[in-house]
């Protein structure tokens, strides 16, 4: 179960941005923390569920080759295309307008970012959704949990528990994250729990 799609469309209905994603600075200060965290340089392709309006997809669309992002609300995805096209990256972003429980739209990705989107679901669907589908996906597979800590009352789930739910994923080992009052992040790997340093081979890591 989740929220319905009703609930999303009116949001958007109000405001095509009602989250102020591309102008607070909380939240250019949480996607650059989420960059940071990423373990690799540069990732083949890209899963962002939930992407709303684009900013977070246009940050990926600068480490990815490609990128597939989705929503259900069909203003934040022409808000979403508005903004990927006037950073010129179009041809590395493919824009769908589908749930996160839905079945994922392809196989072959190395990075799967679940940022403010997995609170709008039980914990049960959250986890019948990753059951199913991490195991699609091949080894060496960076998934990153990203949600807001503050309680709302319409969220099935908080964001520590959304996080939670993701890490105890049998396959995932986390890697690294960040945590403030505000906002929990949390970085796993479905093939090795090696640091950054000894991926790379850092002198001196082991």
């Amino acid at each position: 179960m989740s929220l319905p799609d009703k609930y999303f469309d009116d949001l958007y209905a109000d405001s095509t941005d009602p989250w102020q994603l591309g102008s607070r600075w909380y939240e250019r200060r949480k996607y650059a923390i989420t960059m940071a965290l990423l373990p690799n340089e540069r990732y083949r392709h890209a899963f962002e569920p939930g992407c709303s309006i684009g900013v977070l997809t246009e940050h990926l669309s600068a480490r990815c080759d490609h990128v597939t992002a989705t929503d259900i609300a069909e203003v934040a995805l022409g808000q979403a295309a508005i903004r990927i096209r006037k950073c010129g990256r179009s041809d590395a972003v493919t824009l769908l307008q589908r749930s996160f429980d839905m079945t994922w739209p392809a196989t072959d990705f190395d990075l799967v970012m679940i940022s403010e989107v997995a609170y709008y679901f039980t914990a049960a669907t959250l986890r019948a959704v990753l059951d199913r589908e991490l195991p699609r996906l091949g080894p060496n597979v960076t998934v990153v949990a990203a949600h807001w800590r503050h309680p709302v009352a319409d969220y099935p789930l908080s964001g520590d528990d959304a996080n939670a739910v993701i890490g105890a994923t049998a396959g995932l080992r986390r890697i690294g994250g960040y945590c403030d009052d505000d906002v929990v992040i949390d970085v796993f790997d479905n093939g090795t729990a090696q640091s950054v340093a000894v991926r790379t081979q850092v002198p001196g890591a082991h």
